[in-house]
């Protein structure tokens, strides 16, 4: 049996290393993309918030059928995150 003895927490992983980047996440329902500017113990904050419907080629600089949603914030739970990162 191989086990995993060393441990380490780092500082500024994940959503927190995040914060000020273009994020796109795919979520239980919908796939969305903005700027994230907040992280709490229940939800993320992205700024310019846009839906994704359509991502098309991975390997297109732009998403095939992506919409704003034209409000300034959206706040997304972060139960319904599946993934997450700096795609496009």
């Amino acid at each position: 049996m191989k086990k995993l003895v060393n441990v380490q927490e780092i500082e500024g992983e994940g959503l927190t290393k995040l914060l000020g980047e273009k994020v796109t996440f795919f979520c239980l329902n919908y796939f969305y993309t903005g700027i994230l500017i907040g992280v709490n113990d229940d939800c993320v904050l992205i700024e310019e918030p846009a839906i994704i419907y359509e991502t098309g080629p991975f390997s297109n600089r732009e998403w095939k059928d992506c919409q704003s949603l034209n409000i300034k914030e959206l706040y997304i739970q972060k139960n319904a995150i599946e993934s997450f990162g700096v795609i496009k």
